[in-house]
């Protein structure tokens, strides 16, 4: 039996060791820089906005929770009176609703978490701003392009300020990897790799009684009409294309986030996209694809791909709880750097121990999500996830979603956000939306 590729030399063991090392640390240059620059916002009782939770999902609780720790929350809202009853231990003394609208009659509310599905998110931070309050909105910020159009225009004109909850911006690690390959240290950027978990393919679901206490047709909101199936609903959600896109919108909107930011292409977009679903979906199951390759095209010739990763797809070091590779690889013309949560990596580990030089572009500096939020709220700066970057980072992701539901390479213009000699593709860019909820409600 031959076994020379498996021998370990003394040097190949420091070299390992060297970038395991690297692989969980930050180096000290760029520690020290964060230190330097910390930025939460004091949270003294004085002054502390009041904050007002629409949506009370696992998602909801935990952004209200950090929000918790810069302002009072006053409010709790949802349509199943099954999650209020989840947070009203938590804070007592905030008033419940089951309907938003009235939330945002209350003038002495000053900010909205918006934690609702999906399908929500975009007429909830337009009523919020419409009724002069800041917002902190889940991600995606959006479900459809066109809705990212309109809030943006809403942002615009109301001037509040909305935060996306994309908070991998606010993690040292994706923005150490952002500003390195910015600054050319992998040398001309060439490729950007992002792996996603696999969504969940399963089904056929049958209908039940709808629960007590939920209003399934506000529930459902801008979506057809269709009958209550629990899995519709709470956190596999996600998995119908009806209120999400599945693991594409959801991890999707963190990773291709990041992927843009490397790019310097956070206000822009690609040029040309090209999706396929690897799996056939299962009748009267989930209708979001589940195992998914999309590829993606830069006017400036830098492609990028993202795709669903099976257990162990790559081989890299760094594993999620459930064997599922995850992350952002950038590869340019002299290495690569990977980043995702807990880790980041290099294919030579001196990339990431030299400092950046002092002439050096640097992105903007977040160490706190919710806490810069709260920061903007009291200087009417933008958040570090503002508007237009929530809903560039959520197109991407829509656009990915449509090449998969088409089959075939479509052309897209960044600039006018419309496919290109597409009618077929132009009509996903907006759903049609079952009155009464739609933009007239607010």
């Amino acid at each position: 039996m031959h076994h020379s590729n498996n021998r370990i030399t003394r040097r190949s063991l420091l070299k390992t060791a060297a970038a395991s090392a690297a692989a969980t640390t930050i180096p000290m240059w760029f520690a020290e820089e964060s230190a330097a620059n910390q930025n939460a916002p004091s949270n003294s009782s004085g002054d502390q906005p009041s904050v007002a939770l629409v949506g009370c999902g696992g998602r909801g609780r935990g952004a209200a929770l950090s929000a918790a720790n810069f302002g009072r929350v006053v409010a709790v809202c949802d349509v199943d009176e099954s999650q209020l009853a989840k947070v009203v231990g938590i804070w007592p003394d905030a008033d419940t609703y089951g309907d938003f609208r009235h939330v945002m009659d209350r003038k002495d509310i000053d900010i909205v978490v918006c934690g609702t599905v999906d399908h929500w998110h975009t007429l909830v931070s337009m009523a919020a701003m419409r009724a002069g309050k800041d917002v902190y909105c889940e991600k995606p910020l959006t479900l459809t392009v066109d809705e990212g159009k309109r809030l943006l225009r809403v942002a615009n004109e109301t001037g509040r300020i909305l935060q996306t909850g994309s908070q991998q911006r606010s993690d040292s690690r994706f923005r150490m990897a952002c500003e390195l390959v910015r600054n050319g240290r992998i040398g001309k950027l060439k490729n950007v790799e992002v792996f996603l978990p696999a969504g969940r393919r399963e089904g056929p679901f049958t209908a039940s009684k709808v629960p007590r206490g939920m209003n399934w047709d506000m529930w459902q909101g801008q979506t057809p009409n269709v009958d209550y199936v629990e899995e519709r609903t709470h956190v596999t959600f996600r998995y119908w294309w009806a209120y999400s896109g599945g693991t594409m919108t959801d991890w999707g909107a963190h990773h291709n986030d990041i992927a843009l930011w490397g790019m310097g292409l956070e206000r822009s977009g690609p040029v040309s996209i090209e999706g396929k679903p690897e799996i056939e979906m299962i009748p009267n199951g989930f209708t979001a694809t589940s195992l998914y390759n999309v590829q993606y095209t830069y006017a400036n010739g830098v492609t990028h791909s993202c795709r669903s990763t099976p257990a162990n797809a790559w081989n890299g070091r760094v594993l999620d709880p459930e064997g599922q590779q995850h992350g952002v690889r950038f590869t340019g013309t002299d290495g690569w750097i990977w980043v995702t949560r807990g880790a980041i990596d290099a294919s030579d580990p001196d990339m990431l121990i030299e400092p950046l030089p002092s002439s050096a572009e640097r992105l903007y500096f977040s160490d706190n999500h919710m806490g810069n939020f709260f920061e903007c709220v009291k200087s009417r700066e933008q958040a570090i996830c503002e508007p237009e970057i929530g809903h560039r980072s959520a197109s991407v992701c829509h656009l990915g979603v449509i090449a998969l539901r088409l089959g075939r390479k479509l052309q897209w213009n960044p600039e006018t956000e419309q496919f290109v000699g597409d009618e077929e593709a132009n009509r996903l860019v907006s759903r049609e939306m079952r009155a009464p909820w739609n933009y007239d409600m607010v």
